[in-house]
């Protein structure tokens, strides 16, 4: 006897149901591995030291920038950038940046490294960093016998070492009292606490030029120093999120072009968020651009410091300056802007 015909139908049915389904959950199934793999890159948590004068971080935050590449990060404030460098070892933040100088001790106490330079060594931002001292300074020879301020664990001693020896001063004829910030440092000068303090950004140095008692005696252009910048981070994290670190620093390196195409919109953020004077924010930003790569240039400046770093017992081991780089996230992300090789 012959089997119903809608027996047959139904077992069709069935087996056709199947390979839909099937095929539904295959290229869903893709579909979840495009996005995670293929789309948007996976959200990286960062927590980033900065200070309130720099706009690059705030800028990528506040544009979407870092959202844009998978970037969710949070800024935590610091007096100084020596601050933010020390914060790193107390896996306060995950991501620093500085000068040589606290950059460079930060390596050599251990697993972190330079993972890109931010800024340029030049003459107009070596400009920005300006001595104010008493009235009654009339020339650096004065400042023989005098305190002198500096900010604790940043480049400001080398700075001093510099510019007396110029001078013809040695460091042991002048005092040098460590302050934690310029907000310190402006009112020891005010008070007459201390004699000569170096400043850095118009904010500051505008306050400092109608304080009565004290002028300008020099900037950091007319010295043989000149600043360089790097970003810092632990090994660990590093090595944990390398495509996260180069999505980064590309975010970096986008918000700070914005940032010098859009000087009137940095300068209404900074003034929102931190009541930075608008003007201030307009003079500073043009002179001092972040600039994420690494040169041959941003090297030398390293191993410069480093050197006397090391001859004066700030830095008790030496090191191979070269075995402290990451450059790897930097070159997968922005290979263009990595023009340093050994």
């Amino acid at each position: 006897m012959k089997k119903p015909w809608y027996g047959s139908a139904f077992l069709f049915l069935s087996i056709s149901l199947v390979l839909v389904l099937s095929g539904c959950s295959s290229k869903g199934d893709a579909a979840a591995s495009s996005g995670a793999d293929g789309g948007k890159p996976k959200t990286l948590k960062i927590k980033i030291a900065d200070i309130n004068t720099n706009p690059t971080f705030r800028v990528a935050l506040d544009k979407g920038i870092f959202a844009k590449h998978g970037i969710a990060a949070e800024i935590i404030n610091f007096g100084t950038p020596a601050e933010g460098v020390n914060a790193l070892f107390i896996k306060q933040v995950d991501i620093a940046f500085g000068a040589d100088f606290p950059v460079l001790n930060a390596v050599a106490k251990g697993d972190y490294s330079i993972i890109a330079s931010a800024g340029q060594a030049t003459d107009q931002a070596a400009a920005v960093w300006k001595l104010y001292v008493k009235d009654e300074i009339k020339s650096a020879a004065d400042l023989k016998g005098r305190n002198l301020s500096f900010m604790r664990g940043t480049f400001l001693p080398y700075l001093w070492d510099e510019y007396l020896k110029e001078q013809g001063i040695a460091l042991g004829d002048v005092t040098l009292t460590g302050q934690g910030a310029f907000d310190e440092a402006f009112i020891a000068l005010k008070q007459g606490d201390v004699d000569a303090a170096w400043f850095s950004g118009s904010a500051l140095t505008d306050k400092l030029a109608a304080l009565e008692g004290v002028h300008e005696l020099t900037d950091m252009s007319k010295t043989p120093v000149r600043l360089g910048m790097g970003i810092v981070a632990g090994n660990a994290f590093v090595q944990a999120n390398h495509d996260g670190i180069g999505q980064f620093l590309a975010a970096v390196e986008e918000a700070s072009a914005y940032a010098q195409e859009h000087p009137g919109e940095v300068a209404d953020l900074m003034f929102k968020e931190l009541k930075q004077p608008k003007e201030a924010t307009l003079k500073d930003l043009p002179v001092n651009p972040w600039k994420v790569g690494f040169t041959q240039a941003a090297y030398d400046s390293l191993a410069g410091q480093k050197k006397y770093m090391v001859d004066t017992g700030i830095i008790e081991q030496d090191f191979d300056l070269d075995s402290k780089l990451n450059l790897e996230p930097l070159r997968k992300a922005l290979p263009d802007k990595l023009t340093y090789t050994k």
